[in-house]
């Protein structure tokens, strides 16, 4: 892509951005990699270490050892280290003008809300690893209170409240989608009218139809992406670029834009 047509399609983005009044941002694992999260999928990814299949929800519940090794991977990745990048940044700043709805995420790595957004405009479709819940009774934990226990010789936490097995509040396989998260999700995605999509391949399901939402409720859709993503027909404008490169740009669009309105 050429440096003109980078700015032409970054101008029109902005120019959706000014003229919206609805915005949702839907972000995938893009947005967080700048950040040194990891990407799960990709080439030298987090599953090419640990096999996925280990790590469903029915065998993390019934069988111990599957626990014991999902607690040694429960520190593979530092999540409590990580911090946010300019890309999340860049939507807090859309949220403070006024301008950002929600934030609809796939990422369980807290960073939106590190970063300003509201807690209460930031959808976690796939939970968070900020956090650790017992299954049976509720009980929440910060993760750097379970981090402390694994420190101290503990290997497969168990609930002080009720004995019941413990879990890091993400959405594991086979595991059911959090229906109180997704149902908001899809009616912020229908109400709004401009759908960004930041970080996403758009190839896991069921969160990857919240784009498809919007659109059919006549949203325009853009697309900031490393990579074409199966959606890239729908969009108004597509942008194969870095997260933090193209939101940084657009900010300074669309505050050049605000000013002279």
């Amino acid at each position: 892509m050429t440096e003109k047509s980078r700015d032409d399609k970054i101008g029109r983005i902005a120019d959706l951005v000014v003229e919206s009044e609805n915005i949702v941002a839907f972000t995938g694992a893009g947005v967080s990699t700048e950040s040194g999260v990891p990407d799960f999928r990709s080439p030298g990814g987090v599953w090419t270490k640990f096999d996925p299949r280990e790590f469903t929800y029915q065998r993390f519940v019934n069988e111990i050892e599957v626990r014991r090794r999902a607690w040694q991977f429960f520190r593979e990745i530092p999540w409590t280290k990580v911090q946010p990048n300019r890309a999340h940044y860049a939507l807090a700043d859309l949220e403070n003008m006024g301008k950002l709805d929600c934030v609809i995420t796939q990422n369980i790595d807290g960073l939106h809300q590190l970063a300003g957004n509201s807690p209460d405009r930031v959808i976690e479709l796939h939970g968070t690893t900020r956090f650790v819940t017992c299954l049976s009774c509720g009980k929440r934990w910060p993760r750097e209170e379970i981090e402390r226990w694994l420190d101290e010789g503990v290997e497969i936490p168990m609930c002080d409240a009720c004995g019941g097995i413990m879990k890091s509040a993400t959405i594991s396989f086979g595991q059911a989608m959090p229906m109180e998260e997704m149902m908001e999700a899809e009616r912020r995605s229908r109400q709004s009218d401009l759908c960004i999509v930041i970080g996403s391949s758009l190839v896991v399901y069921p969160a990857a139809s919240m784009p498809i939402y919007a659109v059919q409720s006549g949203a325009k859709l853009v697309i900031i992406n490393r990579d074409p993503t199966p959606f890239d027909e729908m969009a108004a404008v597509v942008v194969n670029e870095s997260a933090g490169d193209v939101m940084t740009a657009l900010l300074e669009e669309i505050r050049d834009r605000m000013k002279k309105s």
